[in-house]
């Protein structure tokens, strides 16, 4: 498969080129600085937010993703991030491919129905902004009009970070999955493993999923 990968640069972007490659799938990663330090994996430079060059780095892909993060320079991310997607959305239609996986955030869980986890006291309000320009995307990917666009948003846990590839975890939908002492995590190399399972089985079309242990 010829995966297209935005954002592969980042925590999560570069555990997915990793586990992708592996795979044996093409994997181009694209990134601003153009460099990834993954053999085997080709590197380019290009911003996400331009449609025209989406489509150029898409044309004849098998799939787009998209680990792009809303910036973090302490500026409102709820646009620019919003604009980052309508680009990627733009781009694979104009590149005539139907697959796009987005790495999602963890913030619209739902901990209750109807009771997102942003919404709770004692959310950090350092990562306030974040999870609503997620949830924001999420919203806007679920308002599709068309089926042209073969879309997964994956969230992780509340807790994501760099630790052991286990290959064991479980896999979830608007609920924030929960270990049995409360605690929602997942290591960035068993959401690269789901992330890459979705990739290649695509169960879960136009829907978000969750990932935790």
């Amino acid at each position: 498969m010829k995966l297209v990968l935005f954002g592969a640069t980042g925590m999560v972007g570069t555990r997915i080129a990793t586990e992708a490659s592996a795979r044996g799938h093409q994997v181009t990663a694209v990134s601003r600085s153009g460099q990834s330090p993954i053999p085997g994996v080709t590197a380019t430079a290009a911003d996400a937010s331009d449609p025209a060059k989406v489509a150029e780095l898409a044309a004849g892909a098998d799939a787009v993703a998209s680990a792009c993060v809303p910036p973090r320079d302490g500026s409102d991310p709820r646009e620019p991030f919003l604009a980052i997607n309508r680009a990627l959305v733009e781009g694979v239609r104009q590149a005539g491919v139907r697959r796009l996986m987005i790495v999602g955030g963890a913030g619209s869980l739902e901990i209750a129905p109807g009771q997102a986890a942003f919404d709770q006291p004692g959310f950090p309000e350092a990562y306030l902004q974040e999870a609503l320009a997620h949830r924001d995307v999420l919203a806007y990917y679920r308002a599709l009009d068309d089926e042209s666009v073969d879309w997964t948003y994956i969230s992780p846990a509340a807790e994501i970070r760099p630790g052991e590839r286990t290959g064991t975890f479980r896999i979830g939908g608007d609920r924030m999955l929960t270990d049995d002492h409360g605690n929602s995590r997942i290591s960035a190399e068993d959401y690269a493993i789901a992330f890459v399972d979705e990739l290649e089985k695509d169960a879960h079309p136009r829907a978000r999923m969750s990932v935790a242990y």
